[in-house]
Protein backbone atom coordinates (compact mmCIF):
# COMPACT_ATOMS: atom_id res chain seq x y z
CA UNK A 1 0.00 0.00 0.00
CA UNK A 2 2.87 2.30 0.66
CA UNK A 3 4.68 1.66 -2.26
CA UNK A 4 1.41 2.03 -4.43
CA UNK A 5 0.97 5.63 -3.17
CA UNK A 6 4.80 6.81 -3.75
CA UNK A 7 4.31 5.21 -6.88
CA UNK A 8 1.10 7.15 -7.53
CA UNK A 9 2.62 10.31 -6.53
CA UNK A 10 5.62 10.09 -8.46
CA UNK A 11 3.45 9.68 -11.17
CA UNK A 12 1.42 12.56 -10.10
CA UNK A 13 4.39 14.62 -9.98
CA UNK A 14 6.30 13.85 -13.33
CA UNK A 15 2.42 14.73 -14.71
CA UNK A 16 2.37 18.30 -13.59
CA UNK A 17 6.10 18.74 -14.33
CA UNK A 18 4.65 17.45 -18.06
CA UNK A 19 2.24 19.61 -17.91
CA UNK A 20 4.16 22.84 -16.40
CA UNK A 21 6.69 22.17 -19.48
CA UNK A 22 3.38 22.42 -21.95
CA UNK A 23 2.84 25.31 -20.82
CA UNK A 24 6.00 27.30 -21.18
CA UNK A 25 6.68 25.53 -24.73
CA UNK A 26 2.94 26.69 -25.81
CA UNK A 27 2.39 30.41 -24.72
CA UNK A 28 -1.25 32.12 -25.25
CA UNK A 29 -0.74 33.55 -28.17
CA UNK A 30 -0.79 37.45 -27.29
CA UNK A 31 -2.95 39.64 -30.38
CA UNK A 32 -3.79 43.15 -30.34
CA UNK A 33 -5.44 45.73 -32.85
CA UNK A 34 -3.48 48.06 -33.17
CA UNK A 35 -1.41 48.31 -36.76
CA UNK A 36 1.67 51.00 -37.95
CA UNK A 37 -1.37 52.94 -39.41
CA UNK A 38 -2.50 54.00 -36.16
CA UNK A 39 1.07 55.27 -35.78
CA UNK A 40 0.42 57.36 -39.06
CA UNK A 41 2.38 55.31 -41.13
CA UNK A 42 1.50 52.72 -44.28
CA UNK A 43 2.33 49.58 -43.90
CA UNK A 44 2.00 45.93 -45.42
CA UNK A 45 0.70 42.45 -43.95
CA UNK A 46 3.51 40.32 -45.78
CA UNK A 47 4.00 36.57 -44.72
CA UNK A 48 7.44 35.12 -44.27
CA UNK A 49 8.30 31.58 -45.50
CA UNK A 50 11.14 30.26 -42.96
CA UNK A 51 13.77 27.93 -43.65
CA UNK A 52 11.86 24.99 -41.63
CA UNK A 53 8.41 25.16 -43.91
CA UNK A 54 6.69 28.02 -41.40
CA UNK A 55 4.90 31.07 -42.56
CA UNK A 56 5.30 34.21 -40.22
CA UNK A 57 2.88 36.64 -39.82
CA UNK A 58 4.81 40.31 -40.38
CA UNK A 59 4.29 43.70 -41.45
CA UNK A 60 6.37 45.53 -43.30
CA UNK A 61 6.84 49.38 -43.05
CA UNK A 62 8.76 51.15 -46.09
CA UNK A 63 10.60 54.48 -45.08
CA UNK A 64 13.72 56.26 -46.69
CA UNK A 65 16.43 54.90 -44.04
CA UNK A 66 18.04 51.00 -43.51
CA UNK A 67 15.79 48.27 -41.85
CA UNK A 68 15.67 47.95 -38.53
CA UNK A 69 13.96 44.76 -36.94
CA UNK A 70 12.45 44.87 -33.23
CA UNK A 71 12.40 40.80 -32.30
CA UNK A 72 9.83 40.42 -29.41
CA UNK A 73 9.99 38.28 -26.33
CA UNK A 74 8.79 35.50 -25.16
CA UNK A 75 4.81 35.15 -24.61
CA UNK A 76 4.68 38.69 -26.50
CA UNK A 77 4.11 39.31 -30.24
CA UNK A 78 4.75 42.61 -32.29
CA UNK A 79 1.43 44.13 -30.24
CA UNK A 80 3.51 44.34 -27.15
CA UNK A 81 2.40 47.68 -25.82
CA UNK A 82 5.44 47.99 -23.21
CA UNK A 83 8.18 48.13 -25.65
CA UNK A 84 7.26 46.79 -29.22
CA UNK A 85 5.11 49.61 -30.09
CA UNK A 86 7.32 52.24 -28.53
CA UNK A 87 10.16 50.61 -30.61
CA UNK A 88 8.71 50.29 -33.65
CA UNK A 89 7.12 54.42 -33.45
CA UNK A 90 11.12 55.42 -32.62
CA UNK A 91 12.08 53.69 -35.26
CA UNK A 92 9.87 54.98 -37.85
CA UNK A 93 10.38 58.59 -36.47
CA UNK A 94 14.54 57.86 -37.01
CA UNK A 95 13.47 57.44 -40.27
CA UNK A 96 14.04 53.41 -40.42
CA UNK A 97 12.24 50.94 -42.12
CA UNK A 98 10.85 48.19 -40.37
CA UNK A 99 10.21 44.36 -41.04
CA UNK A 100 8.16 43.08 -37.81
CA UNK A 101 6.91 39.91 -37.39
CA UNK A 102 5.71 37.16 -34.66
CA UNK A 103 8.01 34.63 -33.62
CA UNK A 104 6.87 31.14 -34.42
CA UNK A 105 4.19 30.34 -32.01
CA UNK A 106 3.56 33.65 -30.99
CA UNK A 107 1.16 36.52 -32.07
CA UNK A 108 -0.44 35.44 -35.76
CA UNK A 109 2.29 33.56 -36.71
CA UNK A 110 2.39 29.40 -37.10
CA UNK A 111 4.20 27.21 -35.39
CA UNK A 112 2.87 24.84 -32.46
CA UNK A 113 6.05 25.34 -29.45
CA UNK A 114 8.29 28.25 -28.69
CA UNK A 115 11.89 27.07 -28.04
CA UNK A 116 12.93 30.30 -26.55
CA UNK A 117 15.98 31.13 -28.34
CA UNK A 118 16.71 28.10 -30.45
CA UNK A 119 14.56 28.04 -33.93
CA UNK A 120 14.01 31.33 -33.89
CA UNK A 121 17.29 32.46 -35.04
CA UNK A 122 15.66 30.26 -38.28
CA UNK A 123 12.84 33.36 -38.16
CA UNK A 124 15.41 35.92 -38.19
CA UNK A 125 17.44 34.25 -40.73
CA UNK A 126 14.18 33.70 -42.89
CA UNK A 127 12.97 37.65 -42.21
CA UNK A 128 16.77 38.28 -43.83
CA UNK A 129 16.03 36.30 -46.90
CA UNK A 130 12.76 37.99 -47.24
CA UNK A 131 13.99 41.13 -47.46
CA UNK A 132 16.55 40.20 -49.50
CA UNK A 133 14.38 38.76 -52.28
CA UNK A 134 11.73 41.77 -51.96
CA UNK A 135 13.94 44.76 -50.98
CA UNK A 136 17.40 43.58 -52.08
CA UNK A 137 18.22 47.68 -51.85
CA UNK A 138 16.94 47.60 -48.09
CA UNK A 139 18.87 44.38 -47.00
CA UNK A 140 22.14 45.80 -47.50
CA UNK A 141 22.09 47.21 -43.90
CA UNK A 142 20.18 45.25 -41.48
CA UNK A 143 20.34 46.50 -37.59
CA UNK A 144 18.06 44.31 -35.25
CA UNK A 145 17.05 45.41 -31.90
CA UNK A 146 15.63 42.45 -29.56
CA UNK A 147 13.98 42.00 -25.81
CA UNK A 148 14.47 39.28 -23.78
CA UNK A 149 14.19 36.19 -26.07
CA UNK A 150 14.80 38.39 -28.87
CA UNK A 151 17.88 39.82 -27.35
CA UNK A 152 18.88 36.35 -27.14
CA UNK A 153 18.23 35.60 -31.09
CA UNK A 154 19.72 39.37 -31.83
CA UNK A 155 23.19 38.05 -30.02
CA UNK A 156 23.51 34.89 -32.29
CA UNK A 157 22.14 36.50 -35.80
CA UNK A 158 24.91 38.95 -35.07
CA UNK A 159 27.46 35.68 -34.95
CA UNK A 160 25.69 33.89 -37.63
CA UNK A 161 24.10 35.53 -40.20
CA UNK A 162 26.61 37.80 -42.46
CA UNK A 163 23.47 40.33 -43.32
CA UNK A 164 23.29 41.45 -39.77
CA UNK A 165 25.42 44.51 -39.43
CA UNK A 166 24.46 45.40 -35.93
CA UNK A 167 22.04 44.66 -32.66
CA UNK A 168 20.86 45.97 -29.64
CA UNK A 169 20.15 43.20 -26.93
CA UNK A 170 17.65 44.31 -23.90
CA UNK A 171 18.00 41.82 -21.15
CA UNK A 172 19.28 38.68 -22.65
CA UNK A 173 19.46 35.61 -20.56
CA UNK A 174 22.51 34.74 -20.56
CA UNK A 175 22.44 31.15 -18.22
CA UNK A 176 18.98 30.24 -19.37
CA UNK A 177 18.30 27.50 -17.32
CA UNK A 178 18.81 30.05 -14.72
CA UNK A 179 16.28 32.38 -16.46
CA UNK A 180 14.37 29.67 -16.75
CA UNK A 181 13.93 28.80 -13.27
CA UNK A 182 12.83 32.02 -12.41
CA UNK A 183 10.83 32.42 -14.67
CA UNK A 184 8.64 29.73 -12.85
CA UNK A 185 8.63 32.32 -10.04
CA UNK A 186 8.00 34.79 -12.04
CA UNK A 187 5.76 33.71 -14.49
CA UNK A 188 3.68 30.87 -12.95
CA UNK A 189 4.46 31.38 -8.80
CA UNK A 190 5.89 28.12 -8.53
CA UNK A 191 9.29 27.35 -7.00
CA UNK A 192 12.38 27.29 -9.15
CA UNK A 193 14.01 23.84 -8.08
CA UNK A 194 11.03 22.57 -10.13
CA UNK A 195 12.58 23.37 -13.34
CA UNK A 196 14.85 20.68 -13.07
CA UNK A 197 12.03 18.28 -13.45
CA UNK A 198 10.56 20.53 -16.07
CA UNK A 199 12.97 21.03 -18.26
CA UNK A 200 13.66 17.63 -19.82
CA UNK A 201 9.45 17.95 -20.60
CA UNK A 202 9.88 21.21 -22.62
CA UNK A 203 12.77 19.39 -24.23
CA UNK A 204 10.55 16.37 -24.90
CA UNK A 205 8.10 18.91 -26.39
CA UNK A 206 9.67 21.54 -28.09
CA UNK A 207 12.85 19.51 -29.57
CA UNK A 208 15.05 22.51 -28.66
CA UNK A 209 18.88 22.16 -28.21
CA UNK A 210 20.28 23.82 -25.60
CA UNK A 211 22.14 26.93 -26.01
CA UNK A 212 25.40 28.11 -24.44
CA UNK A 213 25.27 32.09 -24.23
CA UNK A 214 28.63 32.79 -23.63
CA UNK A 215 29.64 30.55 -26.60
CA UNK A 216 28.66 33.76 -28.14
CA UNK A 217 30.86 35.89 -26.50
CA UNK A 218 33.49 34.55 -28.17
CA UNK A 219 32.25 34.81 -31.68
CA UNK A 220 29.96 38.48 -31.75
CA UNK A 221 32.63 40.66 -33.62
CA UNK A 222 30.04 43.48 -34.78
CA UNK A 223 28.59 46.24 -32.72
CA UNK A 224 26.77 45.03 -30.06
CA UNK A 225 24.54 47.43 -27.55
CA UNK A 226 23.70 45.28 -24.45
CA UNK A 227 21.07 46.78 -21.77
CA UNK A 228 20.13 45.32 -18.35
CA UNK A 229 18.61 46.17 -15.21
CA UNK A 230 19.19 45.80 -12.24
CA UNK A 231 15.82 45.22 -10.77
CA UNK A 232 15.49 42.76 -13.55
CA UNK A 233 13.81 39.17 -11.90
CA UNK A 234 14.75 36.82 -14.62
CA UNK A 235 18.54 38.39 -15.84
CA UNK A 236 20.76 38.87 -13.05
CA UNK A 237 23.32 42.20 -14.48
CA UNK A 238 26.14 40.20 -13.60
CA UNK A 239 25.15 37.71 -15.95
CA UNK A 240 25.02 40.37 -18.66
CA UNK A 241 28.51 41.77 -17.32
CA UNK A 242 30.15 38.09 -17.73
CA UNK A 243 29.06 38.53 -20.92
CA UNK A 244 30.34 41.96 -21.89
CA UNK A 245 33.75 41.36 -20.03
CA UNK A 246 34.31 38.63 -22.27
CA UNK A 247 32.81 39.24 -25.56
CA UNK A 248 35.09 42.87 -25.28
CA UNK A 249 37.98 40.73 -25.60
CA UNK A 250 37.33 39.77 -29.39
CA UNK A 251 34.52 43.22 -30.04
CA UNK A 252 35.65 46.34 -30.04
CA UNK A 253 32.69 48.07 -30.50
CA UNK A 254 30.37 46.06 -27.67
CA UNK A 255 28.98 48.84 -25.27
CA UNK A 256 27.05 47.98 -22.07
CA UNK A 257 24.29 49.90 -19.96
CA UNK A 258 23.03 49.20 -16.54
CA UNK A 259 19.81 50.71 -15.43
CA UNK A 260 17.78 50.76 -12.25
CA UNK A 261 14.74 48.79 -14.69
CA UNK A 262 13.10 45.42 -14.17
CA UNK A 263 13.13 42.99 -17.18
CA UNK A 264 12.44 44.94 -20.71
CA UNK A 265 11.51 47.60 -18.62
CA UNK A 266 14.81 50.54 -19.68
CA UNK A 267 12.80 51.82 -22.32
CA UNK A 268 9.11 52.26 -19.95
CA UNK A 269 11.11 53.67 -16.92
CA UNK A 270 13.90 56.12 -18.81
CA UNK A 271 12.12 56.31 -22.66
CA UNK A 272 14.41 59.50 -23.61
CA UNK A 273 17.75 57.69 -21.98
CA UNK A 274 17.10 54.78 -24.06
CA UNK A 275 15.73 56.59 -26.89
CA UNK A 276 18.91 58.48 -27.37
CA UNK A 277 21.25 55.53 -26.77
CA UNK A 278 20.12 53.74 -29.58
CA UNK A 279 19.70 56.46 -31.81
CA UNK A 280 23.34 57.50 -31.26
CA UNK A 281 23.97 53.49 -31.19
CA UNK A 282 22.07 52.94 -34.65
CA UNK A 283 23.65 56.25 -35.92
CA UNK A 284 27.05 55.18 -35.58
CA UNK A 285 27.10 51.27 -36.97
CA UNK A 286 23.90 51.61 -39.32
Amino acid sequence: MILAIITLLIVAFLAFSAFVAYKMVKPPRFIGDWTPKDLGYDYEDVTIETQDGLKLSAWWIPNEGPVVMPLHGYTRSRWDEVYMKQTIEFLLKEGYSVLVFDFRAHGKSEGKFTTVGDRELIDVLSAVDWLKKNHPKKAEKIGLIGFSMGAVVTIRALAEDEGITCGVADSPPIYLDKTGARGLKYFANLPEWLYTFVKPFTVLFSGAKELNMLEYADKVRKPLLLIAGENDPLVRPEEVREFYERNKNVNQDVELWVTDAPHVRTLKFHPEEWKARVRDFLSKHL
